[in-house]
């Protein structure tokens, strides 16, 4: 993986939006922790394959409360610090870098990347490239204007009328199958570049409604002009989101060693407490997974 595996700072940067911390732009240098003494005797270090001895690069981008970065370039979110708890069980140093959503899969294909950590959902339709260690599970939401003017209570309510979705993402792939069961009128999907920009899209009244990950939403509404921006639809029918999926760091299949480590290194996060702790610091208690799986379930 070596031309890929340096210091040198990537084109492009990312700064914490105005609206709510998703915004992507500027130029950066990614995040390359030197390894740290005494990384070489983690408890895990034996597992980690010759090639990725030097480091894991991780394909990532913005997408609070899963990944944050500050104007400063310092990068945070639940995704993020997992990976340096991961990092240390393991013994090599995360590198996160920012990727299109888009074209996430591809840069692990060309080597850019070696893993991805970016909210991404676990589906069938990506196992067939990709294999999922798997570290949360929720469903998608349904964020809406502040006060709620179209009266959304459900999924059915946003038949004939424009959602927002950001391109590429299974929210894409959702909304269009419930588009399909509409009797009063198809869902007019709007295929936005990023999330933030589906966002925006009901912030100017382009969309009467943004369907995204739970997590993400509900930070979305609390955050966005000190809460006063969004809120969230809450349907009793569906407690936990709609379309309840596992959430996984994708790595291709033919490292499957690699996917052992970091299935080995979540566990030992999990059991020594370190997990919940992440959990606890960003309100994301409710997504937990009792134990590390693999391809823990399929879409």
């Amino acid at each position: 993986m070596a031309s890929f595996r340096t210091a040198s700072p990537i084109a492009g940067s990312v700064a914490v939006g105005a609206v709510l911390l998703l915004t992507l732009a500027g130029c950066a240098a990614p995040n390359t922790a030197a390894p740290t003494p005494g990384m070489s005797a983690a408890p895990l270090a034996s597992l980690v394959p010759a090639e990725f001895s030097d480091g894991i690069n991780v394909a990532s981008g913005i997408y609070a409360p899963m990944v944050t970065r500050s104007d400063t370039g310092e990068w945070g979110g639940f995704d993020y610090d997992l990976g340096q708890a991961m990092s240390a069980q393991l013994g090599v140093p995360f590198t996160f870098e920012v990727q299109d959503f888009t074209s996430i899969i591809p840069s692990l294909q060309s080597q850019k990347h070696d893993i991805i950590m970016f909210g991404m959902n676990d589906t069938a339709k990506r196992r067939e490239v990709l294999d999922f260690v798997d570290y949360f599970e929720a469903g998608l939401a349904i964020m809406v204007e502040k006060g709620n003017p179209a009266g959304i209570t459900s999924m059915s309510d946003l038949c004939g009328k424009s959602v927002a979705v950001a391109k590429g993402t299974t929210q894409a792939d959702f909304v269009a199958a419930e588009s399909a069961k509409c009797a009063s009128g198809a869902i007019t999907s709007i295929e936005l570049p990023t999330e933030n920009d589906a966002i925006l899209a009901v912030k100017s009244g382009q969309a009467v409604a943004d369907v995204f990950d739970a997590a993400p939403a509900a930070y979305a509404a609390q955050t966005s002009g000190d809460g006063d921006d969004f809120e969230v639809v809450h349907d009793p029918a569906n407690p936990a989101g709609y379309g309840v999926v596992f959430t996984g760091i994708g790595v291709l299949k033919e490292n499957s060693a690699l996917t052992s480590a970091l299935e080995a290194a979540l566990q030992a996060v999990i059991d020594d407490g370190t997990y919940t702790t992440l959990l606890q610091k960003y309100d994301l208690g409710d997504y937990a997974v009792p134990a590390a799986t693999v391809n823990g379930t399929l879409q």
